[in-house]
């Protein structure tokens, strides 16, 4: 019997010759069948195999078993999309058939993400005039038609110094009927330029994918080229790169509830937050001298080591900045008129969440109980844990209090591994990469779950390099939250995912 699929484990290369090319029926089959079993779709990317075809590859991760699963086919200009069974992969098949001009016939939201050509000239699954850019103010956008309904439209270009999309709800007086999202204005085709890689640049472009996430990022890609070389970092450098992720956790989730309360009206939380998120940025910029941690992780370890008066110094800052957190979260808890806005505002029931594959707070803010720093551990997580914090209603007060859940536990676990960090050197010379391999790198960032994917050539060199960014998974979710739901209330429940833009734009 053909093997359907073959196991693997969070950053553990496979030779491509291992992974099972499936018809694509089977493949289908296989897909719906393990997301069904409860499997998430952490990717779904393709790369052409010849001039006529391109292989898709699946990953899907089982949390009971902290197994990843890869299998692929291999598909012409036209196959049945995969959608209509694995409603999870909608946004994967929009994005494959526009990068490489395929149509997956069936599926039932069919148009650009990014409005970039085809990366096979002539190609483009969309009729448009050859060598150009689809526009997206000429896209066909869903529409409800009847008596007092009507459209409302937001954006790319807002009040406030933010990155540029497009939101178009369809209303009936207040209530939201449907929000159509539209990003791409981000666009710069660096997953393009990091194949061929890695080079010098390489890590430039994943320290700059998403600016927020300067740690999660580059950390996926440094455990992946070690594990395509076959050399670990030290214990102290993986404590280090920690140590530094949840630092980001911090600044980030400290500066959306604050922002949260902005969207209410509760200006004490927001004025102690805004400053306490910089505080926690300092810190970070103790570390390694940046504010967003560039320049810290690097292939091999870090850049940057920590001599006891700095520990002391990391230490004071962020135990004092958590105080001062806490007291100005507690306020917001206690304010009626602020609970009154978040409980019971947009919902994202558990059901849709499995279905859509939710990642990270927003997810477990549903309730789903997965946080790959647990579920998949690698790097130093594979020795020290942080508590996975959930809960249950899926609305704006369940993300914001997860947020202040994991602030809770990612400062004790910063406060632990600094009061104990192992010996070692801060980095190790790493030699060759592995060739015609595969290797998946998942990282719990603050948003949730980021992908990466490495594949190598003969030459070890990147043929491709695929990056899911937990935007990528969840604005999804951000347009199901607002169904059935006042307008007013858009603001706080899109603070409430906080997604990023250039994250999703790659």
């Amino acid at each position: 019997m053909i093997a359907r699929h073959v196991c693997s484990s969070n950053c553990q290369p496979l030779a491509l010759s291992a992974i099972p090319v499936l018809p694509g029926d089977d493949f289908r089959d296989e897909l719906a069948g393990q997301l069904t079993a409860g499997c998430q779709l952490s990717a779904l990317f393709g790369q052409p195999c010849s001039s006529q075809s391109v292989r898709l590859y699946a990953i899907t991760s089982e949390t009971a078993a902290a197994a990843l699963r890869v299998f692929a086919t291999d598909v012409s200009d036209r196959y049945p999309a995969l959608t209509p069974h694995c409603p999870a992969a909608h946004w994967f098949e929009r994005e494959i058939a526009e990068q490489w001009g395929l149509k997956p016939e069936g599926h039932p939201w069919f148009k650009p993400i990014r409005f970039h050509p085809s990366y096979r000239a002539g190609r483009d699954a969309w009729n448009r005039e050859p060598g150009r850019a689809i526009q997206p103010c000429v896209t066909d956008y869903f529409r409800v038609a009847g008596e007092e309904v009507h459209e409302v439209a937001v954006g790319p270009v807002h009040a406030g110094v933010i990155e540029p999309g497009h939101f178009r709800f369809q209303c009936l007086g207040e209530r939201v009927l449907h929000l159509e999202i539209e990003l791409g204005y981000q666009h710069r085709g660096v997953e393009r330029r990091l194949a061929g890689g890695p080079d010098k640049r390489t890590v430039h472009y994943l320290e700059t994918l998403a600016g927020d996430t300067t740690i999660g990022h580059t950390t996926a890609y440094c455990q992946a080229v070690e594990a395509l070389a076959g050399r670990e970092a030290s214990l102290r450098a993986q404590a280090l790169r920690a140590v530094a992720l949840e630092l980001e956790r911090l600044a980030n989730h400290t500066g959306d509830l604050g922002a949260l309360a902005v969207d209410v009206g509760f200006l004490p939380t927001s004025a102690f937050c805004g400053r306490l998120r910089g505080d926690f940025l300092n810190t970070t910029a103790v570390l390694c001298g940046s504010r967003f941690g560039r320049g810290l992780v690097r292939p091999g370890g870090v850049v940057f080591d920590v001599d006891p008066p700095r520990c002391d110094d990391i230490l004071s800052r962020v135990a004092r900045t958590y105080k001062d957190v806490a007291g100005a979260v507690e306020l917001l808890w206690h304010s009626p008129s602020a609970m009154a806005r978040y409980d019971g505002t947009g919902v994202v029931p558990r059901a849709v969440c499995d279905q859509l594959g939710l990642v990270g707070l927003a997810a477990r803010a549903c309730g789903v109980d997965r946080d790959a720093r647990r579920d998949f551990p690698a790097g130093f997580f594979r020795f020290a844990q942080v508590p996975v914090s959930t809960w249950h209603t899926g609305d704006v007060f369940a993300r914001a209090y997860v947020r202040w859940l994991e602030v809770q536990r990612s400062t004790r676990f910063v406060s632990e591994q600094l009061r104990a960090l192992p010996r070692g050197e801060p980095r190790r010379d790493l030699g060759p990469l592995r060739p015609d391999a595969l290797v998946v790198s998942l990282v719990e960032g603050w948003r949730g779950e980021i992908c990466h994917v490495a594949v190598t050539g003969g030459d070890g060199r990147f043929t491709h390099y695929k990056v899911v960014d937990p935007s990528f998974r969840n604005w999804i979710g951000l347009a199901m939250a607002l169904r059935n739901e006042p307008i007013s209330d858009f603001p706080v429940c899109n603070k409430s995912f906080n997604l990023s833009y250039c994250g999703h734009d790659l």
